[in-house]
């Protein structure tokens, strides 16, 4: 056995020994299994798409609203756009009211702001099902999906709302104590997990218990709310070293700050999937597979389900474990038997897939 064999052995045997990396790792392996990449990368072209109609109809809607008091109307828009660190006064003074009598203007944002939600809408259920490998029979149709989009849709805007009151309360605190600050924190933590809960549960298979949405819904929160703190420093950081400078700069900027916004979504989903079905530990060095690859890899398989005559089984034949192995098998839990086959059954419903007998 090489060198870096004997290592790769012993992270393993290390890693599936303790509950905490073994999580770790099996969230970054389902990470890969399910191409969270890509479903980062198309929630984030939606949410690019969907932010400008968005931020163009409430400039245009507070210019008409609050046009006889600017000042609260200034302090709306900067509590607004306070939310995307450094890319905020680029977009404060780029976005501008569409005139008053630009009707025409005006149903052209609206229209992209449905088009673009609705994609973000749709893309997110789809990256849900994906996540929660559910089969293709069991997947929304067109109704049920329209619907949860428009549920989507009006969270979304629900969840501006507040966080933009949130925000506006407080920058306009002048003098305040440190308590004050500190529960404007919490508050402000407690209000975004629950719009990562709510939205995880419009989007998320029906099947899927709410519960079992909760743990993502509020690391997703805590790093939204880190990632608003740290968000200068990143962005910054991101571009320092860049040749491009002025509108490429900013719309580099605001793509990246998206995308991490996005992962962060796709990670957290992950985790929950991996901790309602105890997804671990999985194998680092392969073969032998333990019992949360199989059940990984069979769901894989059974997502492709088209139609509800169709059956899918997935069987795996079970290698002799070497005797220089230590017994690596039979640490993760595996019942390991030369030349058996074993097949496994994924569920939708968020349970632990069942394991049926030996074939």
């Amino acid at each position: 056995m090489s060198l870096l064999k004997r290592v790769l052995t012993a992270l393993d045997a290390a890693q599936r020994r303790h509950s905490v990396p073994a999580v770790v790792f099996g969230v970054l392996k389902k990470y890969g299994d399910d191409s969270g990449r890509n479903l980062a990368s198309l929630l984030a072209f939606s949410g690019f798409v969907t932010l400008f109609p968005l931020l163009l109809l409430l400039v245009t809607v507070l210019g008409l609203v609050l046009s006889s008091d600017p000042h609260l109307r200034g302090d709306i828009l900067r509590s607004t756009f306070a939310q995307f660190p450094l890319m905020g006064e680029e977009l404060r003074s780029n976005v501008h009211a569409l005139h008053r009598n630009s009707f025409i203007g005006l149903i052209v944002s609206v229209v992209l702001l449905f088009y673009g939600s609705f994609g973000l809408a749709g893309n997110g259920i789809y990256a849900m099902e994906q996540i929660w490998n559910l089969p293709g029979t069991e997947r929304v149709n067109f109704l049920k999906r329209t619907g949860r989009s428009a549920e989507f849709i009006l969270l979304l805007g629900a969840g501006l709302i507040v966080s933009t009151f949130l925000s506006g309360v407080a920058t306009n605190t002048a003098s305040r104590p440190f308590w004050v600050d500190a529960g404007a924190i919490v508050v402000s933590l407690a209000v975004s997990c629950g719009q990562f809960l709510l939205g995880y549960r419009v989007l998320t298979p029906s099947a899927v218990r709410t519960r079992s949405l909760l743990t993502g819904a509020v690391i997703a929160g805590v790093g939204w709310t880190v990632l608003q703190a740290l968000g200068t420093y990143l962005v910054g950081h991101q571009l320092k070293n860049s040749a491009v400078y002025g509108v490429f700069a900013f719309v580099l900027g605001l793509l990246f700050w998206i995308s991490l916004v996005t992962r962060l979504v796709v990670y957290t989903c992950e985790l929950n999937v991996v901790l309602s079905r105890r997804l671990w530990p999985r194998s680092l060095v392969q073969p032998p597979l333990t019992q949360a690859d199989r059940e990984v890899l069979a769901a894989q398989a059974t997502q492709n389900r088209r139609r509800p005559e169709q059956r899918v089984q997935v069987s795996f034949e079970v290698p002799d474990v070497p005797e220089n192995s230590g017994g690596q098998g039979s640490r993760s839990g595996e019942a390991i038997s030369g030349g058996s086959s074993r097949a496994f059954s994924s569920q939708a419903d968020g349970s632990r897939p069942r394991s049926p007998s030996s074939a």
